[in-house]
């Protein structure tokens, strides 16, 4: 329904794009400073004018608009997505820019990037991260983009710039299915945990303390609010629940996480979270316990437990062993969790998160035998009786 080409196919800027490569050419002329553009100026004003205006409504912005509307989209009382966001991108933009001033469109600048630089520098890690996720959490295009107007003055003033093409697309797939990509690519920018790796290969002790489970302390004072947003991922996409963003651990490089790409190591620490957020839930005693499978806290539980119904407890595990996907997987952990809190029996997320990682993962094909062998080996392995 619409386009930013021209009727000859060639592809035509955006606005922020002219006028970021205008300024560019101004700055490298010989001579003094040249003045901005009559054109670049009008077009400023006519941005910051419309302001409040429904798209389309602004006769003033309509020619700045690259996203052409056909005759049946100009029937209809609602207009595309993408004329919509254009709309929002150029206003925030306008809001943005100053006419003088050094081009703020700069490639490569994603929303989640832009705020990072203000908690490194304007605002402090909570004020950061609370604007960031309240615009997250935006219920639909109109109040995510009230949320953007209150952040484009800090940006401005900390002198950061954002690309506006990138986040016009992330208008446009806001309330699309792709909308997952967007907030993960935010989140993934903003926490930026660390140089390229997988979940497997980062050390336990590296810079950023370890994955959560194993710095977690169960004193804190916020700590049941911590469980709480790691148990509200249950279900959801990874990197796709904001309140989720603080907790993650696992090194991508710089190209997927701008991107938001959904990577293996990704799923498989989130899966990890929500169930250690399930197991954790009322305990002051951490459940992160090196060593124990699933396989051997069965075993245990049944160990301490005369009265447990050990034809129960092995359904449960057979059908943990059973798994075909790590979804599946994932589904039977949760179910298992409540059993082994309320006995306080502990399990190792580091190995879980390996196993869920690697479960079925085509690369591996024969390491999901091997972790379900070894877990129930762990569960019919008998203790061995210590001698007086």
């Amino acid at each position: 329904m619409s386009t930013t080409t021209t009727p000859a196919g060639r592809y035509r800027p955006f606005f922020w794009e002219e006028f970021a490569r205008t300024a560019a050419a101004r700055s490298q002329a010989p001579g003094r400073r040249q003045p901005v553009p009559a054109w670049a100026e009008r077009g400023l004003r006519a941005l910051r004018d419309g302001l409040g205006y429904e798209p389309g409504s602004a006769p003033a912005m309509r020619p700045l608009h690259r996203v052409e509307l056909t005759d049946e989209a100009r029937a209809t009382q609602q207009l595309p997505d993408s004329y919509r966001a254009e709309h929002a991108a150029l206003t925030l933009f306008g809001l943005h820019q100053a006419a003088g001033a050094e081009p703020v469109h700069r490639s490569g600048i994603g929303l989640g990037t832009a705020v990072r630089n203000l908690r490194e520098g304007l605002l402090s890690d909570h004020a950061a991260e609370r604007r960031l996720i309240a615009a997250a959490t935006a219920q639909d295009l109109d109040e995510l983009v009230q949320h953007l107007r209150g952040l484009i003055p800090l940006l401005r003033h900390a002198g950061t710039g954002l690309d506006y093409t990138r986040l016009y697309r992330d208008l446009q797939g806001w309330l699309t299915p792709d909308n997952g990509r967007v907030l993960r690519a935010w989140g993934l920018q903003y926490t930026d945990p660390g140089p390229e790796g997988t979940a497997e290969e980062a050390p336990s002790d590296g810079a950023d303390g370890g994955p959560y489970w194993a710095v977690f302390d169960p004193q804190l004072a916020q700590a049941g609010a911590h469980m709480a947003a790691l148990r509200s991922g249950a279900g959801r996409q990874a990197g796709a629940v904001p309140a989720m963003w603080p907790f993650y651990r696992t090194r991508i490089s710089s190209q997927l996480r701008n991107r938001g790409a959904l990577t293996r190591d990704l799923m498989a620490e989130h899966a990890a979270l929500t169930v250690f957020g399930m197991h954790q839930q009322g305990r002051d005693t951490r459940m992160h316990t090196p060593g124990f499978s699933p396989g051997s806290a069965c075993r245990l539980l049944l160990a301490r437990d005369s009265g447990a119904d050990r034809t129960a407890i092995e359904r449960r595990l057979g059908a943990l062993l059973t798994s075909v996907e790590t979804g599946e997987l994932t589904q039977h952990l949760r179910g298992l969790v409540p059993l082994l809190r309320r006995a306080g029996i502990g399990l190792d997320y580091d190995a879980l998160r390996v196993a869920l990682r690697r479960w079925d993962d085509p690369q591996r094909p024969d390491e999901q035998a091997r972790i379900r062998s070894r877990w129930d080996r762990d569960f019919h392995t008998q203790a061995t009786p210590q001698r007086t």
